[in-house]
């Protein structure tokens, strides 16, 4: 995934039913390929009781979302951007937004 959109950015949605919405990345799956972003596609699951779910029945949970489908938010200039990098003196990586050039941490 090299320098993409990481767990714990905020990014908000560009396409599809959730256009427009923001959130929080809260886990990366499938090598960057998808991420589930907090309280945004949002589904239905049916769960047998089980240790975690004690009573069982239906439970509200995430369901990933693509990565084309989202942009990152640049922290200092609150648009949604695309990801440079630049490299610093000692050859170390850093993203930086594209819009505002301003480094994201």
């Amino acid at each position: 995934m090299g320098l993409g959109i990481k767990k714990n950015d905020t990014v908000v949605v560009i396409t599809g039913d959730e256009k427009g919405k923001q959130g929080r990345i809260i886990a990366v799956q499938d090598k960057g390929a998808k991420l589930l972003v907090e309280h945004l596609n949002m589904i239905k699951k049916h769960m047998k009781p089980n240790k975690k779910y004690s009573q069982g029945g239906i439970i509200e949970k995430e369901a990933p979302l693509k990565r084309s489908n989202v942009m990152l938010l640049c922290p200092k200039c609150n648009k949604p951007t695309r990801i440079g990098q630049n490299i610093l003196e000692n050859g170390k990586k850093i993203r930086a937004c594209k819009k505002c050039g301003e480094v994201i941490e």
